[in-house]
């Protein structure tokens, strides 16, 4: 687990760098605008379906089946993973042509500008789907197989391939903007081809044979499919809401082209937003999810088949014991990374996104909007441990039902908390969502496992409550020294001083947590 767990960490970072550079990209070409909103509406569409139907549903439902099969026959385990991608493949395919055939239609009955870009820029991604989904549960294969690089690496080539085509056709052929994010949308297309042909060589290596299959009238592929279905909700519910988010925040934005208001049951009501809101949402987003991927996504892959061989081996005791460390991981890791973000999002904000077409409002709105959002910090890693436990143990519906609860409250959540907080209302009803749903899992679980699945968790709580203040002193200490000498400067010292604080204080106190993530000794279970 935890050898795996550095592994994708080591890659996810370099990942998430590169994205971060990608959307100072976006930010500089594009800034906070209506071909901005246009973009983050239409990739978002392909990239929820990787969430949905790729590593968040056929995937995760693949995994915990695929190992149970592995113990027993290795042929009729290789012949279920190629039936599973074969069957995702072939679906979404037909998924993506009914989905161009749409889009032609409502393009055609469009008058609003700004629509007809996001139904165009849909079209040229959506065959991005099918190919990120199989991706996707190619990577879920190799993972059970240990093998944690190529998928780790696979958003690396998004991100050189999307910087590439935005300062080319920025910098080199000087296109107007919205040239530029059709070039960025190719770009994703030629992203998947490479994505997929990076999988195959790893695959071999591995034994997995490569060629189609239709075995779907097999026991262990019913059991894949009877788990898919609530995954769908299950593994995703976070990126659900912020899906959700932003459409609300689209229909409740006003603009040049919609006016300052809109018609209700025969009242004239203000948009609550402006054009921009939903750029100012994709960009905090981006912030908080980057401690979110590199950490939080990372270990709860890596601990993913850790918990699917217990479960296949019926260890419970294990199964509680690897439960346990994944949750008092999440705590360790989200807790200073909540505040930090928090004490220093505005400088940050304006460091990584305040050029070109980004302006100073719009860094005050992606601020404000990124302090809601990374309030949920501790519940979206949480979340992402422990679905994957009752995934493991091959009980989806547990997972899908809270998921269920909590799109619906999130809902309710964002359209009434944008009249009173805009686009922070929207990060808020997120936060509280996620967290809504960690107690209901956590409720559920410790009902089925027992209380040993928080073994351990106030003495990790406490500790890390004490790290972490230390860790605010100093870098509030160091922004408060350098606090004549510009932004840069005070974070490029504050933050390394600052997380080398709570290192070397959890070294320091032995703290396991740290012990259990650098993969030295660490006491006894």
């Amino acid at each position: 687990m935890i050898k795996g767990f550095r592994q994708i960490v080591a890659l996810t970072v370099l990942s998430r760098v590169l994205g971060m550079v990608r959307d100072m990209v976006f930010a500089f070409f594009l800034g906070a605008s209506g071909v901005m909103d246009g973009w983050v509406i239409a990739f978002m569409i392909p990239n929820l379906s990787r969430r949905l139907f790729g590593e968040g549903a056929a995937s995760s439902s693949l995994i915990p089946v695929y190992s149970q099969e592995l113990e027993k026959d290795r042929h009729g385990a290789d012949r279920l993973a190629m039936t599973v991608a074969t069957v995702v493949f072939v679906i979404l395919t037909v998924i993506v042509v009914a989905g161009e055939a749409l889009i032609c239609i409502l393009y055609m009955f469009s008058d609003h500008e700004a629509a007809r870009l996001k139904l165009l820029l849909t079209g040229v991604m959506l065959p991005y789907m099918t190919l990120i989904c199989t991706v996707a549960i190619l990577g879920g294969i190799l993972n059970t197989h240990r093998h944690f690089a190529a998928p780790a690496a696979a958003p690396v080539v998004l991100n050189l391939l999307l910087i590439g085509s935005l300062c080319f056709g920025g910098w080199v052929l000087k296109v107007p903007a919205r040239t530029l994010v059709f070039l960025a949308a190719v770009a994703v297309l030629l992203t998947g081809i490479v994505q997929l042909a990076m999988h195959v060589p790893p695959l071999r290596s591995c034994g997995v044979p490569l060629r189609p299959a239709w075995d779907i009238r097999s026991a262990a592929f019913r059991r894949v499919l009877l788990l898919m279905g609530p995954m769908v909700l299950g593994l995703a519910a976070t990126q659900i809401n912020t899906l959700a988010d932003h459409f609300v925040a689209l229909w409740l934005s006003g603009s040049a082209e919609k006016g300052h208001f809109f018609e209700l049951f025969g009242r004239r009501i203000g948009y609550p937003l402006w054009e921009g809101a939903v750029s100012q949402l994709f960009y905090a987003q981006r912030l908080y999810q980057f401690p979110l991927g590199v950490f939080g996504i990372s270990l709860a892959t890596a601990i993913f088949p850790v918990l699917s061989a217990d479960a296949a081996r019926k260890d419970f005791t294990s199964l509680c014991r690897t439960v346990s460390r994944g949750l008092r991981c999440s705590v360790f890791i989200a807790l200073p990374a909540t505040i930090g973000l928090l004490l220093v999002g505005e400088p940050l904000v304006a460091i990584i996104f305040e050029r070109g077409e980004f302006r100073s409002a719009d860094t005050i709105g992606t601020t404000f909007t990124l302090a809601f959002y990374v309030l949920g910090l501790s519940g979206y890693i949480a979340q992402q441990v422990l679905t994957r436990v009752f995934y493991s143990l091959q009980e989806s519906d547990v997972p899908a039902k809270s998921a269920v609860v909590a799109v619906l409250v999130n809902v309710c959540l964002n359209l009434t908390l944008v009249w009173f907080l805009g686009t922070g209302g929207l990060a808020a009803s997120t936060a509280i969502c996620s967290y809504i749903q960690v107690a209901i899992l956590a409720a559920i679980l410790r009902r089925r496992l027992g209380p040993e699945i928080f073994r351990g968790m106030g003495r990790t709580v406490m500790q890390t409550i004490g790290a972490t203040i230390c860790m605010e002193a100093v870098l509030l200490g160091v922004l408060y020294t350098l606090r004549y000498r510009g932004t840069s400067l005070q974070l490029s010292l504050a933050v390394p001083a600052a997380a080398g604080t709570y290192v070397l204080v959890a070294w320091l106190f032995r703290f396991e947590m740290l012990s259990l993530l650098s993969g030295g000794r660490r006491p006894k279970d």
